[in-house]
């Protein structure tokens, strides 16, 4: 079903009806089938309308937009759980974390994070140290 807002040409009347189909609209506008309830008048035609919003997109979306800001409450959470109980070493990660595997005095130390690049974080897997790769948004970020 299609909803159009349609006008009288002859006394300019507005008025809405519904239709099958646009074709359907087409067919009975071709058969004399359309006319005013107000003066009778044959020339009906379709109006300017505002489109109309789907309300379900709407909603959708909606729990689409709740559920990501669930999980990057989520992530935020954990970072502040990072950030107030590991030590942060920045660029210097890969370096700390083979220090510390290797380093039995370091492994009483405080856990530590920071930044490494992909290839960095396969060689310190590869050398069995193990590691947590997790998303991070910068606080300036929503």
């Amino acid at each position: 079903m299609i909803k159009y807002s349609l006008i009288c040409k002859e006394c300019n009347l507005s008025f809405e009806s519904w239709f099958a189909s646009s074709s359907e609209f087409e067919k009975l506008k071709r058969k004399k089938l359309l006319n005013c309830h107000k003066c009778n008048s044959l020339k009906v035609d379709k109006n300017l309308m505002a489109p109309s919003i789907n309300k379900k997109l709407n909603i959708q979306k909606d729990k689409e937009l709740k559920k990501l800001n669930k999980i990057k409450k989520t992530i935020k959470e954990y970072q502040n759980f990072i950030k107030n109980n590991f030590d942060y070493v920045g660029e210097n990660f890969t370096y700390e974390a083979r220090s510390i595997h290797y380093n039995e005095d370091k492994k009483k130390n405080k856990g530590i994070y920071g930044t490494a690049s992909e290839q960095d974080l396969r060689d310190l897997s590869e050398e069995g140290i193990e590691i947590r790769k997790i998303p991070w948004i910068k606080d300036n970020d929503n």
